[in-house]
């Protein structure tokens, strides 16, 4: 074979990941994959080198859950263990990415050779024990040992990363990288089709679930997380117009759902105003898509849907009123769409439910010098959400807020509904907005985030402001871990953290001094100021860094969270 038969090895995992809709892959360099890294520009993908692993692993957890895809580059050991929580994160949330990691010289890890970044045992599983770690945490692990079986390999990660929604885990031995292999086998296209059911099958589930949807007096549909990883958010939105049934989305499914339509009743919750347990509890029918049941997704496990009632889509089932359907949820939810448009649903009047949209006009008035209160913040920010955004909300006040929002069409909000590991957000707002430039999308990024969150990742300020990406960043101020003061400790020593000059990290992090990239900051304390900045055209729109630094008092927050902690404090199991 010629040498312009073949490719290097390298080349063709990049190539792959870029057939698979990747664009920019993050990351640090090691010495073990060093090599590596002369692939990646050439392959027509963008390196972001970030400033630690954890920070890459966030931002392409981010990246991930809006392009579909992300890749996260890291050397053995050192570099890999910095980066396992964020992938534990993605793995627990469901996020499609692709850790590649840069490992010795196959001949060294035969021997055992007391290499650096290893624990140094001289033993040969010195080489395999942090790919062990990883195993816990992915859902398909590989060693490209061999070039006659790498391409296969590779091509099996991809399909189980997009398939799946979850990451995967890949070694690259240094002396791997440049292994040449048929460059034919780039010919054929990556399989990334979805798992096909048998039609049979298929059918007799669906006419079960027209039946049901049928007959339905009192129905229900509520939207998880799982929705969107699953691949069911346009089917999901097609069923709730079609049957007009009730609908609401769990907190982690927030974003998912349209929520101009006149049957969308925000989220489903236990605790606070306009709740409708009662209602849910005394449906016959539940249409549950997506079930991510943690505590708090559920509220302390008070809102999982009655099984008894329930038609439940999971990733690779379908649960009807208990019986479980080992088939793919897509294809049935399709035929179930097509049926429905030629059965004649009896609609009925349903008692009362929240109407989110007449709430925006509830919301009460202020005084223009009084002081900032979560309870009313994050409400009055609905309005200054536009078509095309994406919001996060980091763990903490800011995430229990964010489920006040009220959002226009086409925007979605990224949150945590099971991991909750604080920092995270930051990260993933480099990841996100560079997934947007990446797609030629308008829609602004805006993140919201407590100040003990962004002391944990504030270094990836400076990636946004190398890459010049454009954020709109809401820095709630209250001067520590609020949320842990409101569960214990609420003067402890260890709730508190260091009072930083937060609107001079900009300048700290290398934010240019002229007009080619544009940064804005603020400090509020009163509406007056906020409005002040909100109403400023070029604060609304256009490129750059926009920071507010919001100031609220130590021990505010939303009455939904102060209840929702009272109840998790006094729940024994």
């Amino acid at each position: 074979m010629t040498m312009s038969e073949t490719i290097h090895l390298t080349e063709y995992l990049f190539r792959r990941l870029r057939e698979a809709g990747l664009q920019a892959v993050h990351g640090v360099p090691g010495d073990y994959n060093l090599l590596m890294m002369d692939y990646i520009v050439p392959t027509g993908l963008e390196w972001v080198g970030n400033c630690n692993e954890l920070n890459a692993g966030y931002a392409a957890d981010g990246y991930a859950r809006v392009k579909g895809i992300g890749a996260l580059v890291t050397t053995f050991g050192v570099g890999e263990l910095s980066a396992i929580n964020a992938v534990a994160g993605s793995y627990a949330e469901m996020a499609p990415v692709v850790h590649i990691v840069g490992t010795p010289k196959r001949a060294m890890q035969m021997r055992g050779a007391k290499l650096h970044h290893s624990v140094c045992s001289g033993k040969p599983s010195d080489f395999t024990m942090f790919a062990e770690m990883y195993s816990k945490i992915t859902v398909a692990q590989e060693n490209l040992w061999d070039a006659s079986t790498a391409p296969g390999q590779i091509d099996r990660l991809i399909r189980e990363c997009v398939i799946q929604s979850r990451p995967v885990y890949l070694q690259v031995p240094a002396d791997m990288v440049t292994e040449p292999i048929p460059a034919a086998a780039l010919a054929s296209p990556l399989d990334l089709s979805p798992p096909v059911n048998d039609r049979e099958a298929e059918q007799e589930v669906c006419d079960i679930i027209v039946e049901r949807i049928s007959n339905a007096k009192q129905p229900f549909i509520l939207i998880d997380a799982g929705t969107s990883r699953y691949g069911l958010a346009n089917e999901a939105d097609e069923l709730v117009k079609s049957t007009g049934f009730p609908t609401a989305t769990t907190p982690f499914g927030k974003g998912i759902a349209d929520e101009t339509l006149p049957n969308f009743h925000g989220i489903y919750a236990s605790l606070g105003q306009g709740t409708y347990v009662p209602y849910v509890e005394s449906c016959d029918l539940i249409i549950n898509i997506g079930p991510v049941h943690s505590n708090v997704n559920t509220t302390c496990f008070t809102t999982i849907p009655n099984p008894n009632v329930s038609i439940v889509f999971d990733q690779t089932c379908i649960t009807i009123d208990g019986r479980v359907y080992n088939i793919f949820p897509k294809g049935v939810l399709r035929r179930v769409l097509d049926h429905l448009q030629d059965t004649m649903l009896s609609f009925w009047r349903y008692p009362k439910l929240p109407d989110q949209r007449a709430a925006l006009k509830r919301i009460p008035s202020v005084i223009s010098t009084d002081a900032l209160t979560q309870d009313i913040f994050f409400k009055r920010m609905s309005h200054f959400f536009q078509p095309g955004d994406i919001v996060l909300t980091e763990t903490g006040t800011a995430s229990n807020g964010g489920r006040d929002f009220v959002f226009p069409q086409n925007v979605s909000m990224i949150n945590s509904g099971v991991w909750l590991s604080i920092g995270y957000m930051l990260g993933a707002a480099q990841g996100v907005t560079l997934a947007q430039r990446n797609m030629g999308s308008q829609g602004r990024t805006i993140l919201f985030i407590g100040d003990g969150s962004f002391q944990v990742t504030a270094q990836e300020l400076s990636t946004i402001i190398r890459k010049k990406l454009s954020v709109i960043i809401f820095l709630i101020n209250n001067d520590g871990y609020t949320i842990e003061r409101l569960i214990h400790g609420m003067n402890e020593e260890y709730n508190d953290i260091a009072m930083w000059r937060y609107l001079d990290s900009p300048s700290y992090f290398g934010a240019p001094s002229d007009d080619s990239y544009p940064v804005f900051t603020a400090r509020v304390q009163t509406w007056g100021e906020l409005d002040g900045v909100l109403s400023r055209e070029n604060f609304q729109r256009g490129p750059g860094l926009r920071m507010v630094e919001l100031m609220m008092g130590v021990s505010d927050c939303t009455e939904s969270l102060r209840l929702f902690l009272q109840m998790y404090a006094s729940r024994k199991e």
